[in-house]
């Protein structure tokens, strides 16, 4: 599990947070504690889209190296809190597999991933990494 440095903002009675070597990734909540749920799950499905998409996911730098940064210093005078968020990287090549869905659950994965711009594997890989990121929570 790789930890994510995440900056939260706060403006209007609400709560935001991005990601230094994410830039295209931001979320928010209403609540520190939401915030930093919703952030996990936001971080893995742009992760996930990432991969999907073939694009090269960014080094990770810790604090102390984002911190020798010019633009994160500028960026960090509008910071509220600094802090780390887990999610899961990508392992290895992607394996094809075949699995048995009924008709109405693949048509509703189907519209979902349309709805979300992804594939069909790449929206049943982020459900099964947020399902797992669920029970892990729960454990």
């Amino acid at each position: 599990m790789a930890q994510v440095v995440m900056l939260v903002h706060e403006e209007n009675d609400a709560l935001g947070a991005s990601f230094p070597d994410f830039p295209a990734c931001v979320t928010v909540a209403s609540d520190l504690d939401t915030l930093y749920r919703i952030a996990a799950e936001v971080l893995s499905f742009h992760v996930a889209g990432m991969v999907e998409d073939a694009l090269p996911l960014p080094a990770l730098r810790s604090l102390v190296t984002l911190r020798d940064d010019e633009a994160f210093r500028e960026d960090m005078a509008d910071v509220d809190l600094v802090g780390i968020v887990p999610v899961e990287l990508p392992g290895g090549r992607a394996i094809r597999i075949n699995i048995t869905l009924d008709e109405a659950t693949l048509d509703r994965v189907d519209q979902a991933a349309k709805a979300t711009g992804q594939s069909r594997s790449g929206y049943l890989a982020a459900a099964a990494r947020l399902r797992m990121a669920q029970e892990r929570e729960t454990a």
